[in-house]
């Protein structure tokens, strides 16, 4: 496991998430009739409360909302559309009805926008994904006023709608780290805690299949800049192209094959369609790693 560690929790509004042997699991709630695997799934709120609800059951760390579809090739939509997709979901997350209890864990908002993040963020969301890596400074001012918030900083090489029409990379490991230490450090700058900010290499969004692979093998290049890594390659076309052109949902094998690779490099966060899968999968590397947890007598 690599040796770079960073610190050891992560502040979530009122709840903390402690950083541990294997990485923490984001389950993915795709509040849209369009993203690339469970497009139109969960587009009614009470089957995405849900499934928010059975994925923290299988041991979620955290669930990450969405309101548009980034897959390649997606058109934007408005904001007020999107808000109304995902505000609700979140409202009944965070504070339940309908006889349903409050989720037991933390809610994220995966938006770049930033009217999206501020309703989100104002219906109990306490923790944000922005696929633009917060390039829009009015992102910066909705952090600002949400002292306790956490971040996650992706890179993504253009637009959603024409990320994937011919990327290029000279070295695609330097480049995505190069671009992740100054949005980084943008945002120190413009006055969010280092503490607060995550990174994601943005596997799948505008890379092809070497850049993508060559990213993973050199993780540590990315953790080695001392902020937590979000790794999300979960179903994605790489997995699909190097599994014989399987579909997204009989990925899992290449999904869980990052998540070794992940939990070897010490990687903080994964962020997955297949939770029950991921967790089991996890839990049993780890035991593997920590033999004397499992000593009869213990």
């Amino acid at each position: 496991m690599s040796s770079t560690q960073p610190r050891p929790a992560l502040r979530c509004g009122d709840r903390t998430l402690a950083f541990r042997r294997t990485p923490l699991v984001m389950g993915i709630l795709n509040v849209t009739p369009d993203s690339f695997s469970d497009g139109g799934q969960f587009t009614s709120r009470d089957a995405a409360v849900a499934h928010a609800h059975a994925m923290a059951a299988a041991g979620a760390d955290v669930i990450d909302a969405g309101g548009e579809s980034t897959r390649p090739g997606a058109n934007a939509i408005s904001p007020q559309e999107e808000i109304d997709r995902v505000v609700p979901v979140i409202e009944m997350l965070v504070h339940g009805g309908d006889r349903r209890p409050r989720l037991p864990i933390p809610v994220s908002v995966d938006t770049r926008n930033p009217l999206v993040a501020r309703a989100a963020l104002g219906a109990g969301a306490t923790m944000l994904n922005d696929v633009n890596a917060t390039r829009d400074s009015a992102m910066v001012d909705v952090l600002r006023d949400h002292p306790h918030v956490p971040v996650v900083l992706m890179h993504m090489l253009g637009e959603p709608r024409t990320m994937q029409d011919d990327p290029h990379y000279d070295d695609a490991p330097v480049e995505v780290a190069d671009y992740l230490a100054l949005r980084a450090a943008a945002l120190e700058a413009g006055g969010i805690d280092r503490s607060r900010i995550l990174l994601d290499p943005g596997i799948g969004f505008g890379k092809r299949v070497f850049d993508n692979l060559a990213i993973l093998k050199s993780i540590d290049a990315l953790r080695a800049l001392g902020y937590p890594v979000l790794v999300g390659a979960s179903r994605k076309s790489f997995l699909g192209k190097l599994l014989g052109g399987a579909a997204p949902e009989d990925r899992l094998p290449g999904s869980l094959a990052v998540a070794a690779l992940c939990h070897q490099r010490g990687v903080e966060m994964l962020r997955v369609h297949d939770v029950p899968a991921t967790v089991g999968f996890l839990r049993v590397l780890d035991a593997i790693d920590h033999p004397d947890d499992h000593r009869p007598g213990r």
